[in-house]
């Protein structure tokens, strides 16, 4: 059965045009604070597009993208290793699951796993790879971002890897990163006795509590 690209891509789709209309909303109203801010301070005001480059948006925007693919990535490889009983988060304590297999190669394999080799090793960890990359580059954009509003703000000219010694960076980084890992224990915990029919990200709703996966 053939179904339209709307309806076999509609999830991504969604949460893309989510995160383009919030950012386009933190850039414009970040971009009046910011205007604001440096007009009490005697500072020359930004316009739009300089303000895009500016500190404090790098700043304000990758912190949040650091902490949130740090999230991503822990929670893809903790739950290799890790269980929880009765969470619909979690692989089953005692039955063998799909995504620890021995993968083979045939006709509709990705094209990793039909080569083999070094190609498949990395392949099959790529997901966490990928988050690991993301999150190490929105890191650096986000202690170059601290490092420009620092520089600016306090008459400094610190470099990148000063700005990482900068009580200031790490306040920023430690605020989201608690936030984002409260947030993965809470649906891991609340799969465990709470549902949404429907949804991937829960157990049946007739499911006893303490059956673990979804």
């Amino acid at each position: 059965m053939k179904h339209s690209f709307l309806k076999r891509n509609g999830l991504l789709l969604a949460f893309l045009t989510l995160t383009l209309l919030a950012l386009i909303g933190q850039s414009y109203t970040g971009w009046q604070v910011d205007n604001e801010e440096r007009v009490e301070k005697g500072l020359t005001t930004y316009d739009f597009q300089h303000y895009l480059l500016s500190g404090h948006f790098l700043q304000s925007t990758f912190e949040n993208w650091e902490s949130e693919f740090l999230q991503m990535g822990l929670y893809v490889v903790m739950t290799v290793f890790l269980f929880q009983q009765g969470s619909a988060e979690s692989k089953s304590l005692d039955e063998p699951e799909e995504v620890d297999r021995t993968p083979q190669p045939h006709k509709d394999a990705p094209w990793p796993v039909k080569h083999g080799g070094l190609l498949l090793k990395i392949y099959q960890n790529s997901l966490s790879l990928v988050f690991a990359l993301l999150f190490f580059a929105s890191f650096l954009l986000h202690a170059y971002g601290t490092m420009l509003q620092i520089n600016e703000e306090e008459g400094k000219s610190l470099g990148l890897l000063e700005v990482i010694d900068e009580g200031r960076f790490w306040f920023e980084s430690f605020q989201n990163w608690q936030s984002e890992f409260l947030s993965v224990a809470a649906i891991v915990f609340f799969s465990i006795y709470l549902r949404q029919k429907g949804s991937p990200e829960s157990k049946p709703v007739d499911a006893p509590h303490g059956e673990t996966g979804g």
